[in-house]
C-alpha cells in the first residue's frame, strides 16, 4: 500500500488539531474529579464560578469573561439540583460583571436553607463581591480580596455622575450627562437595596444598612482592595483561610499560554531553610 506525501501531512495535521481537544479533555476529567474529592471532604455541593481569559484569541487578543445570564442560569440550576439541608460551596473567582446576574445568584444562595460558603482564593470583586454577602461563611486567602459593589454607568462609577450634577450648576451641565445622571442615581438605589436585602437578617438592619452604603456609594475606587481583616472589621462572617485543594483546582483552570511567561519559578513546595 502506498500512502503519499500528501495523506501523510494530513494524518500529522489532524493529529495536531486533535492535541488541544485531547489535552482540554483531560483537564475536564481532573477538575470533575477534584471537585468531587471537596464535596466528599466538605459534605457539600461544590459550585465554581471561575472567570479565566478565554484561550480562543482574535487577532491575537484574548477574550475576557465576567460574570453573565448564562452563569447565573447554570448556578440557579446547581442550587436547584441540591437538597435543601446539604451545604452549598461556591468558589469564586471573578472580576464581576452583569449586575441582574450577580443578584440573581446571591438571591437564590440567600434563600438556600443549609448553609452557604463563599470561598475566594485569590478575587471575588463588584458582583462577585454580591455573591459572597449572601454566604454564611466567606473563606479567604490571607492575600485574597473583595471589592466594593458601586455600580458603573459605561465606562464612569454612578457616583462620580452623580456628583458632576451635584457639584455644578445645572445649566452648565450637557443633557448627555444629566441623563446619565438619571441612570447612576437609579442604579445606585438599586444595588444600594440589593445588598441590603442579601446581607439581612444575617445582620442587624442598622448594620446590615451601613454597609451596604459602604459598599454601594463610591466610597472608594472600583478596583479598591477589601481583605480579610477589613471585612471582618465590617462585621462580616470571614474566615482567613482555603482549603488547599481549592488551589489544586484552581490550577486546572490555566490561563492562555503566552510566547514568553511574564512569571516563572519552580513548581515545588520548599522547606523552611533549604532551596
Amino acid at each position: 500500500m502506498k500512502i503519499d506525501l500528501t495523506s501523510i501531512l494530513w494524518i500529522a495535521f489532524l493529529l495536531l488539531a486533535m492535541i488541544p481537544f485531547l489535552r482540554q479533555r483531560r483537564i475536564m476529567g481532573s477538575r470533575l474529579a477534584m471537585l468531587r474529592r471537596i464535596e466528599k471532604s466538605r459534605q457539600s455541593r461544590v459550585i465554581t464560578l471561575i472567570h479565566r481569559q478565554e484561550s480562543l484569541r482574535f487577532l491575537g487578543i484574548p477574550f475576557g469573561r465576567f460574570i453573565d445570564m448564562e452563569d447565573s442560569e447554570q448556578v440557579l440550576q446547581a442550587i436547584r439540583l441540591t437538597p435543601r439541608d446539604m451545604p452549598i460551596d461556591i468558589i469564586l473567582h471573578t472580576p464581576g460583571g452583569l449586575v441582574l446576574a450577580s443578584e440573581q445568584i446571591a438571591r437564590a444562595l440567600k434563600n438556600h436553607p443549609a448553609k452557604v460558603t463563599a470561598i475566594i482564593p485569590q478575587y471575588a470583586m463588584s458582583g462577585g463581591t454580591m455573591i459572597a454577602l449572601a454566604a454564611d461563611e466567606i473563606m479567604l486567602d490571607e492575600n485574597a480580596v473583595l471589592g466594593p459593589v458601586d455600580p458603573q454607568v459605561g465606562q464612569y462609577p454612578a457616583s462620580s455622575i452623580i456628583r458632576v450634577l451635584k457639584e455644578k450648576p445645572i445649566a452648565e451641565i450637557d443633557d448627555q450627562t444629566i441623563m446619565l445622571a438619571d441612570i447612576a442615581e437609579k442604579a445606585s438605589q438599586q444595588v444600594y437595596h440589593s445588598a441590603l436585602e442579601i446581607l439581612t437578617p444575617r445582620m442587624t438592619e442598622e448594620k446590615a444598612r451601613e454597609l451596604a452604603a459602604l459598599l454601594s456609594e463610591g466610597h472608594w475606587t472600583h478596583d479598591f482592595a477589601l481583605v480579610c481583616s477589613t471585612l471582618g472589621e465590617m462585621g462580616l462572617p470571614v474566615n482567613c483561610s482555603v482549603p488547599r485543594e481549592v488551589f489544586e483546582l484552581m490550577s486546572l483552570y490555566p490561563q492562555p499560554s503566552r510566547q514568553i511567561p511574564t512569571v516563572e519559578y519552580i513548581p515545588l513546595p520548599y522547606r523552611s531553610g533549604k532551596a
